[in-house]
């Protein structure tokens, strides 16, 4: 395995080639200067997500989610918990169903919340329902 990832930056999109010892939270962007990881959920659109998906090695673990939904409001606060402990290991996005249909199509989302866990641009597990903050990383360390 490469002593180097690539990391897709939170703030500017760009691909930083980050020294796998240098991972943390002193990590920060080449191009903006932004920190790479801040312990917080991503918001991502259908675009920003390709790239993240794409382009970092990074594990990506992705809560597919809606405004309207009562469960996925109730797993929010549980989810930006388990950023800040999983991190840097992988990157936690949060996607709005509502506002990227065709992506929630395309990878056939069809309860919410969905936890997704990407590696290498691949879907590597999938988990349906609300968790609390100790099942959401205990699921992902499971698969990551």
């Amino acid at each position: 395995m490469s002593e180097d990832l690539h990391v897709v930056c939170p703030a500017c999109d760009a691909v930083n080639r980050v020294p796998r010892a240098r991972l943390g939270p002193g990590a920060k962007c080449g191009k903006c200067h932004e920190p790479l990881f801040d312990g917080r959920p991503l918001p991502l659109d259908e675009t920003r997500f390709a790239r993240h998906v794409a382009r970092s090695d990074l594990p990506l673990l992705v809560d597919f989610w809606a405004p309207w939904c009562a469960p996925c409001r109730m797993m929010a606060p549980a989810f930006e918990s388990a950023a800040a402990r999983l991190e840097p290991s992988a990157r936690l996005v949060k996607v709005d169903t509502e506002e990227a249909q065709g992506l929630a199509a395309r990878l056939g989302i069809r309860s919410i919340p969905t936890l997704t866990l990407f590696r290498g641009g691949t879907e590597v597990a999938r988990q349906a329902g609300a968790m609390d903050a100790n099942g959401i990383i205990q699921w992902a360390q499971r698969h990551l």
